[in-house]
């Protein structure tokens, strides 16, 4: 069984090694993942944050959820391209050939997709941080944050790779991530959902990103976070069993 597990990991280094080098070789990604979340949040913060009134004096502060989390969104579409690319490219079949762990090749672009998307995170925050962004959070709270971030990033690659794996063409792969990017401006993300259309605040309020900003930003205020943590918690973990079932239920049938 030791001997297993070490065969295991050792093919799961090998597979998470693989996917680093493919991220670190495009620099597009670099630029689309950390790149423009940034100049996105410069453009609200020094552009549009004058007009907004979010009810506090530090915008930056109550932008800067949403942002990572866009990041993030924007981030594990190029978890499933990957994956279509393997697919397509027969990478998957040429590895089975080989005595190695399948569910390895699926789990190193999931990997491949926390630390990538780990280092955005970390790399906004620093930026966002020059900008004027101060919290009051302790230790704890952030280790919270740290948390659910990582959890609404693990439930969206398992959706990235429902979609890389059973997608017909490029455009299909990558396009499953647009509807995600664009749910953080129907919510509390960029301003209060009470400045809202009825019917839009509706929508807004009972959406996923809302609660996982919400908790998120009093959680980095500490500011008592009531509900919005379980709700957030319970949307991150709903949404990565089902995607996970459906996931490995396409990985099974494609290889």
């Amino acid at each position: 069984m030791e001997a297993v597990k070490k065969h295991y990991y050792s093919d799961l280094g090998v597979m998470l090694g693989r996917s680093m080098r493919h991220i670190s070789r495009s620099m597009d990604t670099i630029v689309t993942v950390t790149i423009m979340p940034i100049a996105m949040m410069l453009l609200f913060v020094y552009v549009f944050g004058g007009a907004i009134q979010s009810g506090t004096d530090n915008y930056v502060n109550y932008l800067l959820p949403g942002i990572l989390l866009i990041a993030i969104a924007s981030g594990v579409s190029y978890t499933s391209f990957r994956l279509f690319t393997d697919v397509q490219r027969g990478i998957f079949e040429r590895f089975h050939s080989m005595p190695i762990s399948r569910s390895t090749l699926l789990w190193g672009h999931v990997l491949t997709s926390l630390v990538s998307n780990s280092i955005s995170v970390v790399v906004i925050i620093l930026v966002a941080l020059i900008m004027g962004f101060r919290s009051s959070a302790g230790i704890l709270p952030w280790l919270v944050v740290a948390g659910i971030l990582l959890l609404f990033t693990l439930a969206l690659t398992w959706v990235a790779a429902i979609a890389g794996l059973s997608a017909k063409s490029v455009d299909g792969a990558s396009a499953f991530s647009y509807p995600i990017i664009f749910l953080p401006f129907i919510s509390s993300a960029f301003v209060p959902t009470e400045s809202m259309p009825a019917a839009v605040r509706v929508f807004a309020e009972n959406q996923p990103v809302t609660a996982i900003v919400e908790a998120i930003r009093a959680l980095l205020s500490n500011q008592p976070v009531g509900n919005d943590i379980w709700v957030a918690l319970a949307w991150c973990v709903g949404i990565l069993l089902v995607a996970y079932i459906f996931a490995m239920r396409v990985y099974k049938k494609r290889v």
